[in-house]
């Protein structure tokens, strides 16, 4: 029996299928086994040693393929063929070398760039062994990882309460979001003018054309820069008179794109179907590793994190083929198109991403794919075919038309496709719109000569304003760390998703905007390890991976030239020394050299402080501290994390939330200190609608003499705060109030607003209402209706979740996939596992392919961890507090006092600092 191991069951059903009844095919289920989040899983003090921990997920699978491997005639490990794969396979091993479960089994790699049938058993017949390069390469890229993050994220939180973490990759792509925004901020709109002309020729037929010069001069984009001089023009266009100076035609030709690479599938998925880079690798990891056809499990695709653009001579032949059956002889080149990338660091060691076999056309295949994997699988074979099409051949036409006076010109152009050529099945999308103007060469223009007269129809004065340059797209975004350099084609849908999960950018329309935490990390780490983390030095250590991998560069020289400055703050330390201290020496080094926290704060606020507070257009300080008369506004840090507060505290205690005032939704607005609503008509006291570090709240009075506090009441999030009445805050302000007497048990029954929302309460029971403004206006007959309802329903139970739809089964084990509506929104589950939907996915558009995604996501987190507080710690306590009759007294106390004891004061945050990748 031959023994092959592979990292997902998908994989290993297709491939047993191929290899036949002497094969046994395993799971790894990805990565068996990672550095432990603690201290000491990289020792830089030992020459980098590495301490590696297997999951206990990993654990038992580990032990199934240990049991196959003992009496195997062969192992082969046939992870994916990058270094990520490698590293995994290399991992494989070394478990079942310390299980001692390899001893006389010869183990050989083999690799296939897809998964069919031929691709399998060529590979079989041509093993290798381990590539150490590959696989120091990536332990190279883990220990960096590592070391930044585990050093980087404890300074982090002590210099910056609230932050959540560093990585060495995710902060400088957190740095290009930021650095955008503050180019936006400091934008000004500049005012332009152009004008438009609707022309006739001679035949009367018509045509649009635009103002290039006035008085013999070049017009320039700012020329007309306001109204009157843009009407002056346009008056002097409608008296002259026009002819035709000049009329040029020239050919053009517009040549097909590329195949795909991972970077450019992200884009174009992201523009043309409206996918993330997370969820677009994930539906092309399916269609790698194999979709039932009638029976065969085949692979679709080819290996899908690849920066090459070369592919095989026999899939050139045969979509040259393809061309040839489906478009004619007129849309195929004479000879195959070769492409090269031309990114410098392109290891191009994959080729493109293609069919397997550009003979299963999008629609042969779409009875047996969900309509996001053939949208995705329609989209490469459509570039693929592409690449080696004919060129598109257009006309470009030019009319220049003059005054008779010679001082005014006007300029006509537009274009004729002659030839479609490969525009006829693929066109490339757009990441921004096109400016104005720039579809102009999309016009078609009717026949003109030289001399020919031009009737002016009419003159129309446009007004136009610069924009800033766009937030960055996850297009746009992938794009442009390819271009710098940064990251690697298996790191970038990684490097997307961990921004947003930790909450330092949001995605809105589509476009990333940085969160005030995320500006916060950034100001601090650019202003404190600017060097490591500019664009060009880590771009340069990602060179130093590649050199690695191609036996260029020694790992472990990398990783201690790297330490020696980043623990050092600087990038010429001397690294011929030959101390490299451990972690914890190193963290308390960098701390001591960043300084204290109060000058920390300092910088950041001054260099912040254009972003929280611009410039007010009436020239006041925007920084005055509308509650006192002589503090002024600055950032500040809490427990909790930063907020904006007075200088004069604790005399001031005037506080918002982190955020720029007036913009936002409740939880950010602020206002100019206190706004008096009016005055209560009972006590006289007054009434003032106020902001504080929690969002917008009224009070009654103003603070006690006694230090007592005055009575408050929270706006509600749907009530807009510049339409706040007096009526309406007292009411909020009475609340819980008493609605009325049952009229058959004759108890009361209170409205009142809780945490959980508004409420009534009768008889010890708590009945659920829509809103706030319920409470607020509800009556006796609608409670006591409400009440009835409740009541017939029987007490309140925790309901469980409700099915939706039924997927489908799963391709593993043909158990159900069901799409659920739980408590806290919509979820898939399958076999015990749950896995929420993103906000981005709509239920009712929810198929297979991205619910499968989702809960191998879900699964690779491992079990969910029980808070402390729950279950079964409300458990542990219960038997603490309970001993067994026979238990000796002093034992039971000492169960009492464990459970009840606090963690230590000082006591180190726990939780991982942020890997920003996995490969």
């Amino acid at each position: 029996m031959h023994v092959v191991v592979v990292e997902s069951p998908a994989k290993a059903k297709t491939i047993k299928k191929y290899l036949g009844p002497g094969y046994e095919v395993l799971a790894s289920f990805g990565h068996v086994r990672d550095l432990p989040p603690k201290d000491g899983s990289v020792r830089p003090d030992e020459d980098f040693a590495m301490t590696y921990e297997v999951d206990s997920k990993s654990a038992k699978r580990l032990s199934d393929i240990a049991k196959a491997v003992k009496g195997a005639e062969n192992l082969f490990l046939a992870t994916d063929p990058d270094r990520e794969g490698e590293a995994i396979s290399w991992h494989v091993l070394q478990v079942l070398q310390e299980k001692k479960a390899v001893k006389g089994v010869p183990v050989r790699r083999v690799v296939f760039n897809e998964i069919t049938r031929s691709a399998v058993l060529d590979a079989m017949k041509h093993p290798r062994d381990l590539d150490m390069d590959l696989i120091n390469a990536q332990q190279a890229r883990r220990a960096l990882d590592y070391l930044v993050g585990f050093t980087l994220s404890p300074v982090l939180w002590r210099k910056l309460p609230g932050a959540r973490s560093a990585g060495r990759v995710q902060s400088v792509a957190l740095r290009l979001i930021c650095e955008r925004e503050m180019e936006i901020e400091a934008f000004r709109a500049q005012e332009y003018w152009s004008i438009e002309v609707d022309c006739l020729t001679e035949a009367r037929e018509p045509f649009a054309a635009r103002l290039v010069q006035l008085d013999g001069r070049k017009l320039e984009k700012f020329d007309l820069a306001e109204q009157g001089s843009a009407e002056a023009a346009a008056g002097r266009i409608r008296a002259a008179r026009f002819r035709v100076a000049e009329v040029q035609t020239k050919p053009a030709r517009r040549f097909p794109f590329p195949p795909f690479t991972t970077s450019t599938l992200q884009q174009e998925a992201s523009r043309k179907l409206g996918l993330s880079a997370k969820l677009t690798m994930q539906i092309a990891q399916r269609l790698y590793e194999g979709v039932d056809l009638g029976g065969e499990t085949v692979g679709l695709i080819t290996y899908m994190r690849t920066d090459g653009l070369q592919m095989a001579g026999e899939a050139v032949a045969a979509i040259r083929s393809v061309i040839a059956e489906d478009h004619g002889a007129n849309y195929l080149p004479d000879a195959p198109r070769i492409y090269k990338s031309k990114q410098k660091n392109a290891q191009e060691a994959h080729e493109a991403i293609r069919p397997t076999d550009v003979r299963r056309r999008p629609e042969d295949l779409a009875r047996y794919l969900d309509p996001t994997q053939l949208r995705l699988y329609e989209l490469i074979w459509k570039r693929a075919v592409a690449c080696q099409m004919e060129a598109a051949r257009l006309e470009r036409t030019s009319v220049e038309i003059v005054s008779e006076a010679g001082d005014i010109a006007l300029r006509a152009s537009g274009s004729v496709l002659l030839f479609p050529g490969f525009l006829r099945l693929y066109e490339e999308g757009r990441d921004d719109q096109p400016m104005a103007g720039d579809d102009e060469d999309a016009r078609r223009l009717p026949r003109m000569a030289a001399g020919q007269g031009v009737g002016i129809e009419r003159v129309r004065p446009e007004q136009h304003f610069t924009e800033p340059p766009p937030r960055y797209s996850e297009a746009s975004l992938v794009k442009r760390l390819e271009e710098l350099g940064i990251g690697r084609p298996s790191t970038y849908a990684t490097i997307l998703s961990v921004l947003q999960d930790r909450g330092y950018v949001r995605l809105e329309n589509k476009r990333f905007t940085p969160e005030d935490s995320g500006r916060l990390v950034t100001a601090f780490l650019t202003l404190y390890f600017e060097r490591f983390f500019a664009y060009d030095f880590t771009a340069g250590l990602e060179e130093q991976l590649d050199e690695i991998t191609e036996r260029r560069a020694d790992w472990k020289q990398v990783l201690r030239e790297f330490w020696l400055r980043f623990t050092r703050l600087d990038d010429h330390a001397d690294l011929s020394r030959p101390d490299l201290p451990p972690v914890k020496e190193a963290i308390g080094e960098l701390d001591r050299l960043i300084g204290q926290r109060g000058a920390v704060v300092a910088a950041i606020d001054e260099a912040l402080g254009p972003h929280f507070f611009p410039a007010r257009e009436d020239g006041k300080d925007p920084r005055a501290c509308p509650s006192c008369a002589h503090g002024r506004l600055g950032i500040k840090l809490g427990k909790s994390g930063a907020f904006i507060g007075c200088s004069n505290y604790p005399d001031c205690r005037h506080t918002r939330p982190l955020g720029v005032a007036g913009e936002g939704d409740g939880a950010t607005v602020t206002l100019d200190g206190p706004r008096l609503l009016g005055h209560d008509p009972e006590s006289g006291l007054p009434v003032t609608l106020r902001g504080g570090r929690f969002g917008l709240y009224v009070q009654l009075g103003d603070e006690a003499e006694d230090g007592g506090k005055p009575k408050r009441a929270s706006l509600p999030k749907d009530m807009p705060a510049d339409a706040v009445t007096l009526e309406q805050a007292l009411r909020l302000l009475a609340l819980p109030r008493t609605v009325g007497i049952h009229p058959e048990s004759g108890k009361e029954i209170i409205a009142g607003r809780g945490p959980y929302g508004a409420y009534l309460k009768y008889d010890g029971r708590y009945t659920r209402l829509a809103s706030a403004e319920e409470a607020i206006e509800i009556g006796l007959n609608r409670a006591v209706t409400l009440i009835a309802e409740a009541a017939a329903k029987g007490p309140a139970r925790r309901r469980g979740p409700e099915p939706l739809r039924e997927l489908g089964a799963h391709p593993d084990d043909g158990q159900p996939v069901r799409l659920m509506s739980g408590r806290y929104g919509p979820y898939v589950t399958h076999d015990g596992v749950n896995a929420t939907l993103p906000r981005d996915i709509v239920p009712e558009n929810l198929d297979m392919t991205t619910a499968l995604a989702l809960l191998g996501e879900r699964r690779a987190k491992g079990p969910v961890k029980k808070k402390a507080g729950g279950r079964t710690a409300k458990a542990s306590r219960a038997t603490a507090k309970a001993p067994a009759a026979k238990e000796p007294a002093a034992k039971a106390t000492k169960a009492k006092t464990k459970a009840k004891k606090k963690p230590a004061k000082g006591r180190k945050r726990a939780g991982k600092p942020v890997d920003d990748v996995a490969a």
